[in-house]
């Protein structure tokens, strides 16, 4: 896709960087001229994607992240700001998932869900809210979905559900608290699956990734999401096709796995 709306000058962060849909936010962010900080533990898988975004003409700097320790945290905000410059952009995309039911999630498997989920997305947002203040048209964009109460999204994971319903709700608290500061909090979500590592190792394997789409088509939803004005477009839990069709993009045939495949839809969506 041609970026015509230029990110230059802006600092975006990317948590969970390291591959997925991390990577590709990072990529397309890069590719729309904003400098992007890298940031994840596998810090030589991020080095790996500096060099290839840096090949492309891009802007792209690594730092260790581990959103679970809120040392790090603050650690890898400073970089930023003091290396890169401050803060514009924060995507929370770091997350974990276990789809399990109550009597099989384990309490390590339910702490490490709320600790990256929940705790890592609110000390990651808290860290960065003094460089928002001063960033250009400063977003938080967080990767979680709507809110749907319908008990079917909750029987069969009630504690992958809650953790990541909490990160919505962090969004629309955020939205409201930070207005007068003029930096926005919005929430993005698939239509459908992606093809990425949880879809292919917990979920479905390569049948249901063949029935997914590209990571491409969520960081191409979140770009036009940052190019919006702050003071305007905040509060918001997006579904990706309904950003594009906003665009007028509405053949999204080029993002699925499989060309004209029957494709998945997203846990959380109807």
């Amino acid at each position: 896709m041609a970026y015509t709306l230029d990110l230059s000058g802006r600092v975006a962060l990317v948590t969970g960087a390291s591959s997925g849909l991390g990577e590709q936010f990072a990529r397309t962010l890069a590719s729309a001229g904003a400098a992007v900080v890298l940031a994840s533990r596998r810090t030589e898988r991020l080095k790996s994607l500096r060099v290839d975004i840096e090949a492309q003409g891009g802007d792209a700097h690594v730092v260790s992240l581990d959103v679970t320790d809120a040392l790090s945290i603050e650690a890898a905000v400073e970089y930023a700001e003091s290396e890169v410059g401050p803060i514009d952009i924060l995507i929370n995309n770091a997350s974990a998932i276990s789809l399990t039911a109550t009597a099989q999630t384990e309490a390590k498997r339910f702490d490490l869900m709320h600790d990256i989920n929940v705790r890592g997305t609110f000390l990651m947002t808290k860290a960065c809210i003094p460089f928002l203040a001063k960033g250009k048209n400063s977003h938080i964009l967080t990767l979680s979905p709507p809110l749907n109460l319908h008990p079917k999204w909750f029987v069969n994971h009630v504690a992958y559900t809650i953790s990541k319903y909490d990160m919505s709700m962090l969004t629309i608290g955020w939205a409201r608290e930070f207005k007068d500061q003029g930096i926005a909090a919005n929430s993005l979500w698939p239509r459908t699956t992606i093809d990425t590592a949880a879809v292919r190792n917990l979920l479905g394997g390569q049948m249901l990734a063949n029935m997914s789409r590209k990571p491409e088509i969520l960081a191409d939803a979140a770009y036009y999401i940052l190019c919006k004005s702050a003071t305007s477009c905040t509060g918001n839990l997006f579904i990706d096709e309904q950003v594009l069709a906003a665009e007028g993009i509405t053949d999204l045939s080029h993002y699925a796995v499989v060309p004209g495949a029957e494709l998945y839809t997203d846990l959380f969506v109807e």
